[in-house]
């Protein structure tokens, strides 16, 4: 494993301001393409980023698209009648707020057919809550809900989310 590199917070800024900037060039460049009367879709990072409460489904998330941006949970179920998937999204829809605090991005599969890349890269058996870190990296499993609270502390408890607390 190499060694950790840490980021400082300047460059941690910069590297945020840059992805935004990208986006942003993105989205205009994208809104030129439309005025040309060509279709544009909106990419999930810039949906999230318009509305971080909103809920994604997980058919076209690429992951690295929100490296150092938002922290993935990510939720699987065989089915969207599932209770416990029921249950895990009135957990997480009841405090929103909470989750955007945390630059949370909710997202949800529950088409095992569809054989998402989400599902193929994390491999869940049923019902599962994953929540990847910013960095990217499955940060914990649970194969039964957690309310928001219980995922807010288990965020809370990275040491990324640590420096951004201190840094605030």
């Amino acid at each position: 494993m190499p060694p950790r590199r840490h980021i400082s917070k300047d460059m941690e800024r910069l590297m945020i301001s840059v992805s935004i900037c990208f986006a942003a060039l993105l989205a205009l460049s994208g809104a030129a393409g439309a005025a040309d009367g060509a279709a544009v879709e909106e990419t999930p990072l810039a949906r999230w980023q318009a509305d971080p409460a909103l809920v994604l489904e997980a058919e076209d998330i690429v992951l690295e698209d929100f490296h150092w941006l938002a922290r993935p949970v990510v939720v699987f179920a065989d089915s969207p009648n599932d209770p416990r998937f029921v249950t895990q999204m009135e957990y997480l829809l009841a405090r929103p707020a909470d989750l955007v605090d945390r630059d949370v991005v909710l997202i949800t599969d529950t088409d095992p057919a569809a054989m998402s890349a989400l599902r193929t890269k994390l491999r869940p058996r049923g019902f599962m809550l994953v929540i990847i870190g910013k960095d990217g990296q499955v940060k914990l499993r649970k194969p039964l809900p957690w309310d928001v609270r219980e995922i807010g502390r288990s965020i809370d408890k990275l040491p990324l989310r640590q420096d951004e607390l201190r840094s605030r």
